[in-house]
This record gives C-alpha cells, sequence and structure tokens, in this order.
C-alpha cells in the first residue's frame, strides 16, 4: 500500500467498516468487541454514541484512495486510549503502523495507554514499534473468544 492517510469518519462510511468488524478472523484477534458482531443495530448505536464523544478523535484509515480501517483515540477512566481495527484484506501491509503514527500525530496527549489481546502478535509490534512499552497485564472476558484471556496493556510516554 503506497499511501495511507487519516480522515473524519463519514455516514457513508459506516457500511464498510461494519462488514470489517463481523470478520470472524478479525473479530477473534481484536477478543474485545461487541457481543454479537453481526447486529447492526447495536452497531450503530454505538457509533453514534462515540462520534458524539468530544474527548475522542474519531477518523477512518484511507490506503490507497479507500477506507481501509479505522482508529480512534478516547478518553477512560482519566486515561487516553488508542484504538485502530483494519481490515483483514490488507494485514501485514503497514497499514496499521502508519495510522498509529499518523494518529499520534493528530493526538498529542501523554501518556497514551493501548490494551491488546496478549496473543495478538501484530497489534503488539504495531505499538511497539510506534514507542508503547509494556506496563502489565490482566485477565479480562474476551466477548469474541467467550472466555477469559490475558491482555496486555501499554503506554506511550
Amino acid at each position: 500500500m503506497r499511501e495511507v492517510t487519516l480522515r473524519l469518519v463519514e455516514d457513508t462510511d459506516l457500511d464498510t467498516l461494519f462488514e470489517f468488524m463481523r470478520d470472524p478472523e478479525s473479530v477473534r484477534m481484536a477478543a474485545f468487541t461487541a457481543e454479537d458482531p453481526d447486529d447492526r443495530d447495536a452497531f450503530d448505536a454505538h457509533m453514534r454514541k462515540v462520534l458524539a464523544n468530544p474527548e475522542a478523535t474519531n477518523r477512518v484509515i484511507v490506503g490507497d484512495g479507500r477506507v481501509v480501517g479505522s482508529i480512534a483515540s478516547f478518553v477512560m477512566e482519566g486515561d487516553t486510549e488508542i484504538t485502530y481495527w483494519v481490515d483483514r484484506a490488507v494485514w501485514g501491509q503497514g497499514v496499521a503502523g502508519r495510522a498509529v503514527a499518523l494518529l499520534l500525530d493528530l493526538v498529542t496527549v501523554r501518556p497514551m495507554h493501548a490494551r491488546v489481546a496478549s496473543d495478538n502478535a501484530g497489534s503488539m509490534r504495531v505499538l511497539t514499534k510506534a514507542g508503547f512499552e509494556v506496563v502489565g497485564t490482566e485477565i479480562s472476558y474476551a466477548t469474541a473468544r467467550k472466555e477469559e484471556i490475558e491482555e496486555t496493556i501499554l503506554k506511550l510516554s
């Protein structure tokens, strides 16, 4: 992928994002997902809520002119966190790493936190390459896997 950019989320992006977020392999890797990834009403309600949050920065990831994912920062329990979702069709092409770098340029709040399923090697690699350091782990219920798994907590100072 030659060019990766971020832009504001538009209503017309929601169909594409919904399809990305219901891909079974992506859902398994993300682990901490919606209870039912196929529930469009729940997805739309969630998106309305996050897009209306004044403390959040939400963007779509555009790769070579088409939407290939989403990325956001938000505040949870006083900590600014980053989250992203990339279309499985472009995994391994550097899209997530470039999107994270672009968001970190846009959102300069530090520290920034991230959480990832500990067995999600791709996301762990993306975040550590961006400068995040592991600060701990915890056992959390992963809705997508219907079991408790280890979650790694990372921090960018």
